[in-house]
């Protein structure tokens, strides 16, 4: 009985058909995200040869989500979310098959490859804010924390396979078969959504424009709640994502093997698809406040170690229960925004913690990259866990709320779930 309660809590895909059938189109629109990822970096290198070019794939799907998140995120407030969510993905379809096409042709220059990403990038960056409402909006408060588990372990999952099954593709069927099989998973990601009741916002909708941006950055300025999970989400990724200073450790540390250098990359993402598998005694017990500052401050902890750790195999430990520590954390920071949230506020809201999502480690990287350059990779890394740890002692000191951690009544209960059985249509 003590297993099972430790065990991912499955309970959202035992009522709620219309949940199961999302987080299944969902499941398979991220496989086929990170096969896309995959063959869009191996299609730039191919055309240019260039670090500078490949690096300007990860721009092109950052840029977007920061410059027009916030007000796709007042959009979503105004309208009906299940709509704007179908009409988002049909646009990401659109421009995976656009990819397909000159994948198949090969006469699109890379600065076109890199304009039909970042145009699916600000589809995706609509299509988030108005997806963040579906699980409070569909499931129990006391579900809440399981459904956004099981996406987190259904996202991890599809982070291992997805890259290695877009490899294996890219080499038997070529660069357009892969884009086209991403352009099909957004077909079960708009099935699953089909179904849905209409989602308006439940109170005031959002007003136009930025003076709707204004409203939701001014919630987000005076909720500390809120205010202190997304800042320890910046703490974590901003001051100490560790990914771009592993081949330079690897280098300085265990003798630049680049099986080594593989394993590292892939620890966290072993961590944190087994704590999210894992995750049921945390997501039942109710407090996802004090959950997330501990996940967050062993993250800082775990990566300060590996700085200061010289065999690799008690390296790799550490980058588990860092994983595993981030996998736990996120479920709890996403737990915190989606039940004190208001859910007229709700898509702005998302859209924020999308846009820290997006930018925070590509400014974590650039921080790693800056500070080993002036010193080393470990002391990089000892320093950025270090103010990790240092960030989330002063969230938790100035957030009394997140040191409690229950989930709150006002905005938790405000809204009712949506009814999961007969009277929402099965889809077509």
């Amino acid at each position: 009985m003590r297993l099972a309660r430790t065990l991912i809590d499955v309970r959202p895909l035992r009522t709620s058909p219309v949940f199961r059938r999302l987080l299944i189109g969902r499941t398979v629109s991220v496989l086929g995200s990170f096969m896309t990822m995959v063959t869009v970096m191996y299609q730039v290198w191919d055309m240019t040869h260039s670090t500078i070019w490949t690096g300007a794939v990860g721009l092109a799907q950052a840029l977007p989500m920061v410059v027009f998140g916030l007000f796709a995120g007042a959009w979503v407030d105004r309208g009906d979310r299940r709509r704007i969510f179908l009409l988002a993905t049909v646009g990401q379809a659109a421009f995976s098959l656009l990819l397909a096409v000159q994948g198949f042709t090969g006469h699109v220059p890379v600065a076109g490859v890199l304009g039909l990403v970042a145009a699916q990038s600000c589809c995706s960056a609509v299509g988030g804010p108005a997806a963040g409402v579906f699980v409070p909006r569909l499931l129990p408060k006391d579900q809440v924390a399981a459904g956004l588990a099981l996406q987190q372990v259904t996202g991890q999952a599809m982070m291992l396979v997805g890259p290695a099954l877009g490899g294996v593709l890219l080499g038997w069927a070529g660069i357009g078969t892969c884009y086209l099989v991403d352009a099909l998973s957004f077909g079960l990601a708009f099935y699953g959504a089909f179904g849905l009741p209409a989602l308006p916002p439940a109170g005031e909708p959002s007003r136009a424009g930025l003076h709707g941006v204004l409203d939701g950055l001014r919630f987000l300025a005076g909720h500390r709640a809120v205010r202190g999970a997304l800042i320890t989400d910046l703490a974590a990724t901003v001051l100490s994502m560790p990914t771009s200073l592993f081949p330079l450790v690897n280098a300085e540390r265990f003798g630049g093997s680049p099986h080594t250098l593989g394993l590292f990359m892939s620890a966290l993402a072993v961590g944190g698809t087994a704590a999210s598998a894992l995750s049921g005694a945390v997501t039942r017990l109710g407090r996802p406040g004090p959950v997330m500052l501990c996940g967050a401050g062993i993250w800082g902890v775990a990566l300060a170690a590996f700085g200061l750790m010289r065999d690799p195999w008690a390296g790799l430990g550490l980058l588990v229960v860092a994983g595993a520590a981030d996998a736990v954390s996120v479920i709890s920071r996403s737990t915190i925004v989606q039940t004190h949230t208001p859910d007229a506020l709700l898509g702005r809201v998302t859209a924020a913690e999308q846009i820290v999502g997006q930018a925070g480690p590509h400014l974590g990287s650039l921080r790693g990259g800056v500070v080993a350059g002036w010193t080393s990779g470990p002391t990089a890394l000892v320093s950025g866990g270090l103010l990790c740890l240092l960030a989330v002692v002063w969230v938790g000191a100035r957030a009394p709320e997140l040191r409690g951690g229950a989930l709150p009544e006002p905005y938790g209960a405000a809204m009712p779930p949506q009814p999961v059985g007969g009277p929402v249509p099965d889809g077509p």
